[in-house]
């Protein structure tokens, strides 16, 4: 197992007994280890003893009392040693304190990579997997800000603005937690190979599920509880007015962690959700600083100020104008040149000059943002 797993191996072998307990989830499993305080106890115990236990039902009273899925356990346990997986319990040091403030923290996590002590000051960037760029670009700027102001960015590892996030703090060197509705050995979605990679370099892959669980609807439900109660607020970059992020918007209010939402086009779909989640009072976004700004008393001068307040640079001639048609939203070549009266031909070198120079950003398809 890996360096951050503090119990004994016997210890470990009954945390994870009793979370594979059939009918056994985090509520269930807290109520048993505030009756028996350890789960080794709980497997000791009689079928009369656990009667005891409040709203245990019968079946998994015999289930526990029988207990016959010990080979899938140690089968369980081999293949965590043989990853480097670390397993943390919710009372292991390591265990994210923030986490355990909430209703049902899950009793295990399976972590790829490891937990920092800097992981403390956390927000979460999530939104649409049917991001437009706008909201790409957004999330991707959001998140190498507040990574290089010292905060770690909390994100679902889903395509598009999820993935985006991730991109963003890793780019700025900062730190990044991916919550996962499946197992950390499950690549899922696919073209996140390299995201899987990177992410326990620098933060970690997290998930409350066994090693080989596949990703299933109902399981995402259960992850957007952890990425909200993982950090000290949500942003919603881009959502549709059913979008599962909205889903994490209502858990961190219930959590009592701080939404906030950056506006988009009026006329968009994409932005349905989050338009809504500002008109019932989640704080507008429009850089990192606005994020900082509202979680600063909670995170007593933890962080630095955000690199978007720096002076933006002074450009002249047509670099300017450039720069100028930039300052809205990333444009495609061709758009970008006719706004500035300039052909393809004498574009191409200028917008080379200001990428080298790190001004400017090119993307997918031939489209150019402000870095």
């Amino acid at each position: 197992m890996g360096s951050q797993t503090t119990l004994s191996e016997s210890e470990i072998y009954y945390w994870l007994a009793l979370h594979l307990t059939p009918g056994v989830g985090a509520v269930r499993f807290a109520r048993l280890l505030e009756y028996f305080k350890t789960p080794y106890a709980v497997f000791k115990a009689s079928a009369e003893e656990l009667a005891q236990v409040p709203r245990l039902s019968p079946k998994i009273t015999a289930a526990l009392v029988r207990f016959d899925w010990a080979d899938d356990v140690v089968r369980e346990l081999k293949r965590i040693q043989k990853l480097g997986i670390n397993l943390i319990t919710i009372n292991d040091p390591f265990y994210p304190s923030r986490l355990k403030e909430i209703y049902n923290p899950p009793p295990l996590i399976w972590v790829d990579g490891e937990i920092s002590e800097a992981d403390n000051v956390s927000v979460a960037i999530v939104g649409s997997r049917g991001a437009t760029e706008y909201g790409r670009e957004i999330s991707y700027r959001l998140a190498g800000d507040l990574a290089a102001a010292g905060v770690s960015v909390v994100s679902g590892m889903a395509l598009g603005i999820d993935s985006a996030a991730h991109q963003g703090a890793l780019d700025a060197g900062g730190r990044t937690l991916a919550i996962l509705g499946c197992g950390v050995d499950v690549l899922y979605p696919k073209p996140n190979g390299d995201l899987y990679r990177r992410v326990p370099k620098q933060g970690a892959v997290i998930s409350e599920f066994r090693l080989g669980t596949r990703p299933e609807p109902g399981f995402f439900p259960l992850r957007n509880r952890v990425i909200s109660g993982l950090s000290l607020g949500v942003v919603v970059v881009e959502a549709g007015a059913r979008s599962g992020s909205l889903i994490t918007a209502r858990l961190a209010l219930e959590q009592n962690r701080e939404v906030f939402a950056v506006p988009g086009r009026v006329a968009s779909p994409k932005t349905h959700g989050t338009h809504a989640l500002l008109k019932q009072g989640a704080r507008l976004v429009e850089t990192a600083q606005d994020i900082l700004d509202e979680i600063a008393p909670q995170i007593d001068g933890k962080v630095k100020k955000s690199r978007q307040t720096a002076s933006e640079p002074r450009l002249e001639g047509k670099a300017g104008k450039i720069w100028d048609a930039l300052s809205g939203e990333p444009l495609h070549v061709d758009k970008l040149g006719r706004m500035i009266g300039l052909t393809p031909s004498k574009l191409a070198p200028l917008l080379l000059d200001m990428e080298l120079n790190g001004l400017i950003r090119q993307l997918p398809g031939m489209i150019y943002t402000k870095v």
